[in-house]
């Protein structure tokens, strides 16, 4: 029964992640191939270098930087050839050079954010969140990074207090034009927050406030249904389930309906152990 408890406790999380990400422009996920694409070039799967060939490639960057310490080209490829190699702690310096030389690009801040929560230096992952939140109190990668930090240090009720806040603020700026896409994003952050700590009716609670500002969105029915299935009303589910699929839009309708035969296995997986 645990076990199974389990799976259906890593289904919802899943479920309800896509439910926040979908339609949104920010990701849970590392950011780096948004900040790389500005450039031209991506951090590609190591398919074709081998680590002899990525060693020599970040040994001429680190050369180059020797003379041209600000050279951003130089410290694009550094670090890239540091992460295809896995060394995160390597890849920190010339990720925070980049973040230094792009005030106007939160994005690479968020990525050091990122990086260094990866390798254990979590206060200053906090500072450098809280930098972007300075100059700008919506960032959504930068709210969803410090929100995952702080449920990470069992901080949940400041996590909620972060969005909560940012919440409040941006339906009073957006009180005559709303932005209702960022505004169910933040309901949903919020409503996975809750959902994390099986603060169930809180989290209905927030789906529903989506759900009534923003009839035709289908990520906050996603996300109530998902939370009714892990309580076990199934029944109550399905209909909330099929308007989101039917309000999706195509690229993730095939997605849904993966998400509804897991469902189906989860729930028979708990109902043949609980037997």
């Amino acid at each position: 029964m645990k076990e199974s408890q389990t799976k259906r406790n890593r289904w919802l999380y899943v479920v309800i992640v896509l439910a926040i990400l979908a339609l949104l422009s920010f990701s849970i996920l590392p950011v780096l191939s948004s900040v790389t694409g500005r450039y031209g070039s991506q951090i590609k799967t190591e398919e074709t270098s081998t680590q002899v060939e990525l060693a020599t490639q970040a040994k001429g960057y680190q050369l180059v930087l020797e003379r041209e310490p600000e050279n951003q080209t130089a410290l694009q490829g550094l670090l890239e050839s540091k992460l295809k190699l896995g060394d995160i702690t390597g890849g920190l310096a010339p990720l925070e050079k980049l973040a230094d030389l792009n005030p106007n690009q939160p994005d690479y801040r968020i990525l050091l954010a990122q990086a260094q929560e990866q390798v254990g230096e979590e206060e200053s992952a906090a500072d450098n969140y809280r930098t972007v939140l300075a100059s700008d109190p919506a960032n959504i990668n930068a709210i969803v990074g410090m929100v995952n930090l702080l449920l990470k240090q069992d901080r949940p009720q400041a996590a909620i207090s972060l969005v909560e806040d940012t919440l409040s603020s941006e339906v009073r700026s957006n009180s005559e034009e709303s932005d209702t896409g960022k505004i169910t994003g933040l309901q949903l952050l919020l409503g996975q927050i809750y959902a994390s700590q099986k603060r169930y009716p809180e989290a209905i609670a927030v789906y529903d406030q989506g759900i009534e500002s923003n009839p035709q969105d289908f990520r906050p029915l996603l996300a109530k249904a998902m939370i009714l299935v892990e309580q076990g009303k199934e029944e109550e589910a399905k209909p909330l389930f099929n308007k989101a699929l039917s309000l999706a839009p195509p690229e993730y309708k095939d997605q849904i309906q993966q998400m509804a035969a897991k469902r189906k296995e989860v729930i028979e997986e708990s109902t043949n152990s609980e037997q």
